[in-house]
């Protein structure tokens, strides 16, 4: 059996030199090993040279991904891609800046779902109501709790305080109980991670996206259904992590209950490549195994700033 590999010009040369060991069955092991040591052996993606796009900071957040989700799509030729558990949304975000594919962000959780609804679904004068909120807001302790204290009339005055609690809270915890910034970034305490320039911009530059992207408040399990059998939808599914026992899901999320068995079985059928991202435990490797994923770990940093490895999960 032959295989066609893509090489860059720069690393010709190495490919040439190992070609024959690539030829030989029996140093298959071989290679296998040495690549696991070159690939443990990596640093973690800096963040800071990655393009934020998202309004939101986000537990769980992939931005860390982005790179290794935009090399995995273009080994694939699709033009959807679908992210069921949108949350932050870093990924579907970089696709439809960079024009891969059409977007689909599904969310079901109902104010992560306000934010994302007034930039890509309601009329375009509620995302600049939305600006005019964030440039306008002196951030302080009396005027964030005045804010998160009123009953939101709106879908729009649901995402203002979303967009205030997610940069004010804790983490961006969202989850109901989370606590209020103290002492903060550097010390600047409860308006460390408010930036409203930088909303303001991000904000306006996906409005402008609108047309690539479709979100859909809705159950993951039903965009599954919807386009599973699809051969040219590409899937990325970033579920909250409860399938360990270990798991911080359900403290950080409102959203945290899944059915793993399913969502793994659901992922399993559908014709399009998929790719899923899990904490690395031994439930999710054995339902991985089961479904016939490949399995492989890429290391990222915690928000205490700790390297550990992260599970990516993928059906091609």
């Amino acid at each position: 059996m032959r295989t066609s590999v893509l090489v860059h010009d720069n690393a010709r040369g190495s490919l040439d030199a190992i070609r024959p060991a690539l030829m030989v069955p029996s140093l298959a092991e071989a290679l296998a090993h040495a690549w696991r040591a070159f690939r443990d052996a990596a640093e973690p993606v800096n963040v800071s040279q990655v393009q934020h796009r998202s309004p939101f900071r986000y537990p769980g957040g992939k931005t860390w991904l982005v790179p290794e989700v935009r090399s995995w799509l273009s080994t694939h030729t699709v033009d959807r891609f679908v992210e069921p558990f949108a949350g932050g949304a870093s990924c579907g975000l970089m696709v439809a800046a960079e024009g891969s594919a059409r977007v689909v962000l599904g969310e079901l959780d109902p104010y992560v779902s306000a934010v994302w609804n007034v930039i890509f679904v309601a009329p375009k004068k509620d995302a600049r109501w939305l600006c005019e909120q964030i440039s306008g807001f002196r951030c302080t302790v009396k005027n964030v709790r005045d804010t998160l204290a009123v009953e939101p009339r709106t879908t729009r005055d649901l995402a203002w305080q979303t967009i205030v609690r997610n940069r004010c809270a804790r983490g961006g915890i969202l989850a109901p109980g989370a606590g209020l910034n103290k002492s903060g970034e550097a010390g600047k305490g409860i308006a460390s991670r408010w930036y409203p320039e930088t909303l303001v911009q991000r904000i306006t530059d996906l409005v402008e996206m609108r047309s690539n992207v479709d979100f859909v408040e809705c159950d993951a399990f039903d965009l599954l259904k919807k386009w599973a059998r699809r051969r040219r939808t590409a899937w990325f599914l970033d579920p909250p992590y409860t399938a360990s026992a270990k798991s911080a899901g359900n403290r950080l999320y409102t959203a945290h209950t899944i059915d793993h068995v399913a969502l793994f079985a659901a992922a399993a059928k559908c014709a399009g490549p998929v790719m899923m991202t899990y904490d690395d435990s031994p439930e999710v490797r054995k339902l991985a195994a089961k479904h016939r994923f490949a399995i492989s770990t890429v290391p990222m940093k915690s928000t205490h700033h700790e390297v550990h490895r992260e599970l990516i999960l993928t059906k091609d």
